[in-house]
């Protein structure tokens, strides 16, 4: 799809001004902002200045709305197509669905790597392969994997639990046809960012409890992992920081049917019995983010299960930080730290 002259104008604008000497910087973002003993990265405040000026979001209006604003919005933050990257579409079965998904190979990898089955985040009603095209391309060219970034089914179309459902189908395809995709089924892990965090840890559950085969590793990126509990961190940065307490209770809306059991493993991973025997797992959050006590919750509740678990707060910045890389330079520091814990992770 051709990028509108606007946005090719805009995303120009937003490169130039995270180049303006640091005075200019702090003077078009503000005063500094603390909270919780902790100081916004300056990159992270003048990104939501700029989204302010510019009217983005990350919920506006319905979800068709919402989901092409998002698509054109990454255009502002993403920066240059990561290469090289080659990139081939590949088909996986679902139940009686069949999902797209891109598989990115890294120029010169050898046969056979280690890979990342990628769901990316989007509150699990906006995002696609596309919104998240160069966060993968990052992935695999930093921590020299190939990733396999999978379109889950979205709700409302499909409600839960048919993205949770996708996301396990995913993997076991992935290992099923390793060899077929370059990849070592040794040497695959499971992850994703927000939601696609959400579903990264449902997989590492729902594959170990079953009996395997299972993920080596999980890259948990400030996942949401529990629907039952408001922990602190949700009402400290609730608004104004990317992803709001009323987006959250948004997507909730449309993913979660009534009815449901918010505790189902399935939809709250943190509230499952069991976490014994569970992948590796590094789990990173975001300081200014709402989801950031449950995603060290869970952590803990690993930890405490005997699961190998490094914990990385990055705690001066956004949710969604793991979208940012084309714009200043903290974002892109946080990004290749976690795609160096996965490059160790499948080592």
């Amino acid at each position: 799809m051709a990028i509108p002259l606007q946005i090719r104008a805009q995303a120009a604008a937003a490169q130039l001004t995270f180049w303006l000497p640091r005075p200019v910087r702090r003077l078009l973002a503000g005063p500094p902002v603390r909270l919780d003993g902790q100081e916004l990265a300056l990159d992270a405040q003048l990104l939501l200045r700029l989204q302010k000026i510019t009217g983005a979001a990350l919920v506006h209006g319905s979800v068709a709305e919402s989901r092409a604003l998002l698509e054109l919005a990454r255009h502002l933050v993403s920066g240059k197509q990561i290469e090289p990257v080659t990139t081939r579409e590949v088909a996986i079965p679902s139940g009686s669905s069949t999902l797209e998904a891109t598989l990115y190979t890294p120029g010169g990898l050898p046969e056979p790597s280690p890979l990342l089955v990628f769901l990316h985040g989007g509150g699990w009603v906006v995002g696609s392969r596309a919104t998240h095209d160069n966060a993968a391309r990052y992935l695999a060219k930093q921590a020299g994997v190939r990733v396999l970034s999978v379109e889950y089914r979205l709700a409302p179309e499909v409600t839960f639990p048919g993205a949770a459902e996708d996301a396990v189908a995913a993997f076991d395809f992935a290992y099923a046809k390793a060899a077929d995709l370059g990849a070592d089924p040794d040497r695959i892990a499971v992850g994703g960012d927000s939601a696609g965090g959400n579903l990264a840890a449902v997989v590492a559950l729902e594959t170990t409890r079953r009996g395997g085969p299972a993920p080596a590793f999980q890259l948990l990126i400030y996942p949401a992992v529990d629907f039952t509990t408001r922990r602190r961190s949700r009402d400290l940065f609730a608004d104004d920081l990317f992803l709001t307490d009323d987006a959250i209770g948004w997507f909730e809306g449309h993913y979660v049917p009534e009815g449901t059991d918010k505790a189902d493993p399935r939809l709250s991973p943190l509230c499952a019995t069991d976490h014994s025997g569970l992948p590796p797992a590094y789990v990173v959050t975001a300081g200014f983010d709402p989801l950031r006590d449950e995603g060290e919750a869970y952590a803990e509740k690993l930890r405490a299960a005997g699961v190998p678990v490094a914990v990385s707060r990055q705690a001066d910045l956004i949710h969604g930080f793991l979208n940012f890389t084309g714009v200043g330079t903290r974002f892109r520091e946080a990004v290749s730290e976690l795609a160096g814990a996965l490059r160790q992770g499948l080592s």
